[in-house]
């Protein structure tokens, strides 16, 4: 897991909050479990809410959206992907950091073509 907090996750300070109001003394520290189910339930919850949202909208016919290579989808999984999108795989992670090494001279083209084409030959 990275050190980057999923936007729907609840500070640490709210979690602390919550749980003073819920225990009713002063906390020294939040332990780690309680902010692990802080953030859960609040991804539960927001994950119900989407589904509800899409649903809606797959009974409603709300139509289709036109992405930009031309391809059609439904607007209730264009809102689920842009609202939940997956994280970039490994593999497309590494890509990217060798565009940006030679982006940056830091790699040769040479070189970058070579573990690019390595790469690409990797399951996801």
């Amino acid at each position: 897991m990275t050190d980057q907090q999923h936007p729907i996750t609840p500070p640490p300070d709210l979690v602390e909050q919550w749980l003073k109001e819920f225990y009713g003394a002063k906390l020294q520290y939040v332990a780690e479990a309680s902010i692990h189910l802080a953030a859960q339930a609040a991804q539960w919850g927001a994950d119900q809410e989407l589904e509800a949202c899409c649903d809606h909208m797959r009974n409603h016919q709300w139509g289709f959206v036109d992405l930009p290579d031309g391809t059609k989808i439904h607007r209730a999984i264009y809102l689920q992907q842009t609202r939940r999108p997956k994280p970039p795989s490994l593999k497309e992670q590494a890509l990217l950091a060798i565009d940006t090494a030679v982006a940056d001279d830091r790699l040769s083209a040479d070189v970058a073509n070579v573990v690019r084409r390595a790469l690409e030959q990797l399951n996801d």
